[in-house]
């Protein structure tokens, strides 16, 4: 072989070894990917004062939803909409509903079990100490702010996204509840 094949060869070589290297890389690395970041261990207490771990989470398919119970408009809207859209699965389907409160020191389990019996049953409430609540929306990349109103009281302005988390607890997509119930519902039956 001369010295002109051998320097091609030896980087065509080099190349091939680089690919495969990078290759396997890509496939053994952890993915990290925007939805493996959104959700995570939580420890908080259902309508019921019973404590609810991110463990809830497995077996189910779970939409998960933050706001409060003192919302005049997006949070009672959300619920009724995630209501029609639950009332599209058979009682024992794998879907459930988080509603996981945004202000904790007025929503104890008691208010939230009065406020959630207008709503479909499968969806339960959550809350728990601020510094608990506080990470929870952090994992899950949500928005809360408290606001201060002129009668010195406060309102709380926060993000509206509905989370949909697989049967594993991973984040899938967001729900949007723009369509009718019925397509929603098909959408979900997907990862069922």
């Amino acid at each position: 072989m001369t010295r002109r094949m051998t320097l091609p060869l030896i980087m065509i070589g080099l190349g091939l070894a680089l690919f495969g290297v990078a290759s396997w890389l890509t496939w053994t690395a952890p993915q990290h990917t925007q939805a493996s970041l959104i959700g995570g261990p939580f420890a908080l207490i259902d309508e019921q004062n019973k404590p609810v771990t991110d463990k809830a989470l497995q077996g189910r398919v779970s939409l998960v939803f933050f706001g409060y119970t003192h919302c005049p408009d997006v949070c009672p809207t959300t619920l009724f909409d995630l209501s029609q859209v639950l009332a599209q699965f058979k009682q024992d389907e794998p879907v459930q509903a988080f509603f996981i409160t945004i202000d904790p020191e007025r929503d104890t389990p008691a208010l939230m079990r009065d406020y959630l019996s207008s709503f479909d049953q499968r969806i339960h409430g959550l809350s728990g100490e601020r510094t608990a609540i506080d990470q929870v929306i952090k994992s899950y990349r949500a928005y809360a702010r408290k606001v201060p109103t002129p009668d010195g009281s406060y309102t709380m302005d926060h993000s509206a996204l509905v989370y949909v988390m697989d049967q594993q607890g991973r984040f899938v997509s967001s729900l949007n509840l723009d369509l009718p119930p019925e397509q929603t519902a098909a959408q979900i039956k997907r990862l069922l």
